[in-house]
């Protein structure tokens, strides 16, 4: 009994084994913020690049045009980020079925290679991220 009520006057340890309990965690907390935010930021990335070229596409005339303009404008434009790489992109340009005043760039990249799919736990996002653009060309 004597030595029951010494382990509990001796509380110098208790930090120690709190921080061993709450730091895996944590850290797990944190490394998934992280990957989320990784994964969003080229999500975000993305849906400026469509949406930037589908307003250089305005100037094209014809769906050939169209679809060279924002070809070029990808070409130029994803070369300087980090987390969108050209070869993993697949932009289409075309003319909205339903409205023959719009056109819609839409963009597909495979994200696989971002570090979020290292995550087992946590509900995941798809693989693919997909945007779109939609311009309205003339007037009213």
């Amino acid at each position: 009994m004597k030595t029951m009520r010494c382990f509990y006057r001796h509380k110098g340890g208790a930090a120690a084994v709190e921080f061993a309990i709450v730091a895996p965690l944590f850290l797990l907390i944190v490394l998934t913020l992280i990957a989320y935010g990784i994964y969003l930021s080229a999500a975000h990335s993305l849906q400026q690049l469509t949406a930037d070229a589908a307003r250089t596409a305005v100037a094209g005339l014809s769906d050939q045009e169209r679809a060279q303009l924002v070809n070029n404008y990808i070409e130029i434009s994803t070369m300087n980020d980090p987390l969108i790489d050209r070869k993993k992109l697949v932009v289409t340009v075309a003319t909205d079925p339903k409205n023959a005043n719009q056109f819609t760039v839409t963009t597909e990249y495979d994200a696989s290679a971002l570090p979020i799919w290292k995550l087992y736990t946590f509900p995941l996002p798809s693989t693919t991220i997909r945007r779109f653009a939609t311009i309205r060309m003339g007037g009213i």
